[in-house]
């Protein structure tokens, strides 16, 4: 495994490998544009909440990379949660807790559950402020009481800004 000097893990080759692997339009509802926004509110937010900010942050980068439609794709957290597992060791190394939070939270993101534990919740948090994009407006009744704050910013961002170039 190659690893950057500013991350503890290759987020280059992990993203190369995503795009190359990626079903859907990569600028599309769940491509990268999106990603960079989960990203960006899981970093504020796991910084509040103090949660593990590498789970938080392969999360983000994971969590719809194996969607094979941008409509109902329930299977597809499931498929992230194997796949983060199948490349564990090659792009990134977590230990083993961190892995299982990566993959609970990945097969679970979608299914409207909340989480007691900060990290989970987290990564739930980042990709549910964004659902904007999509014509949804979050609702607080499933995010932590610290992404609620963030709401009415992270749709607004999401609705007028639905591409990061």
């Amino acid at each position: 495994m190659t690893v950057s000097t500013t991350t503890p893990y290759d987020r280059a080759g992990l993203i190369a490998l995503i795009r190359s692997e990626f079903a859907l339009d990569w600028q599309g509802i769940h491509g990268a544009n999106h990603w960079a926004r989960v990203l960006h509110h899981g970093k504020n937010i796991a910084q509040i909440r103090k949660a593990d900010l590498l789970v938080v942050e392969l999360f983000g980068f994971l969590h719809d990379s194996c969607r094979l439609n941008d409509g109902r794709d329930p299977d597809h957290g499931k498929r992230a949660a194997e796949f983060a597992h199948g490349i564990h060791g090659d792009y990134f190394d977590l230990q083993p807790l961190q892995l299982d939070y990566l993959c609970y939270a990945l097969q679970h993101h979608s299914g409207g559950e909340v989480s007691t534990n900060a990290t989970i919740q987290t990564c739930w948090d980042a990709d549910r402020l964004d659902l904007g994009r999509v014509g949804i407006y979050p609702s607080a009744q499933y995010l932590s009481q610290e992404a609620a704050l963030f709401i009415d910013l992270a749709h607004d961002w999401s609705i007028q800004h639905p591409k990061i170039n």
